[in-house]
């Protein structure tokens, strides 16, 4: 077996080389979340129609796509923005949080509740996409390659010998 520090080196029977950090972390953040929150309101809304038929489902679909909507805006905030200033992202995810809080908030109370809600199935559908959602950004910041030093590239002249 040979060393695989360096890319382009095999070490076994297949190639391996040096891995870089994850591409496009948010999007892929986003796509995992989004999947697995729809999963969960698939088995909320189940129940939801079994029991109070197709206004229970409705109340628990519309309950998730709202936490959806909530989370998926700071991961679209986190791609676009940490693009370009990976380390003013943070600030810009305090500023996207306060104005989410307080535009969803006026948004519901403009709105009001509808007459075909079921606020009990609205709430499961809400804790059910939060769960899912979280548990699937766990998971895809586990498995994700950030960067974490910007080491610079070594600098090859005459007088030095790389081994």
């Amino acid at each position: 077996m040979t060393s695989n520090a360096e890319p382009g080196h095999r070490s076994g029977n297949g190639p391996v080389g040096v891995s870089g950090p994850t591409k496009s972390l948010w999007l892929g953040l986003l796509k995992l979340s989004a999947g697995a929150a729809l999963a969960g309101l698939v088995l909320a809304g189940i129940p939801a129609a079994i029991l109070n038929g197709g206004g229970g489902a409705l109340s628990s679909t519309f309950g998730g796509l709202l936490v959806m909507a909530f989370f998926g805006i700071s991961l679209l905030v986190g791609h676009f923005v940490g693009r370009n200033n990976p380390s003013g992202a943070i600030g810009v995810f305090v500023v996207t949080y306060f104005v989410k809080v307080v535009g969803f908030a006026v948004v519901l109370f403009v709105i009001g509740a509808p007459e075909w809600l079921h606020a009990r199935w609205f709430l499961i559908g809400a804790v059910t996409a939060v769960v899912f959602w979280q548990a699937a950004e766990i998971y895809g910041f586990s498995k994700a390659r950030l960067r974490i030093y910007n080491d610079p590239e070594p600098v090859k002249d005459g007088n030095d010998e790389q081994p």
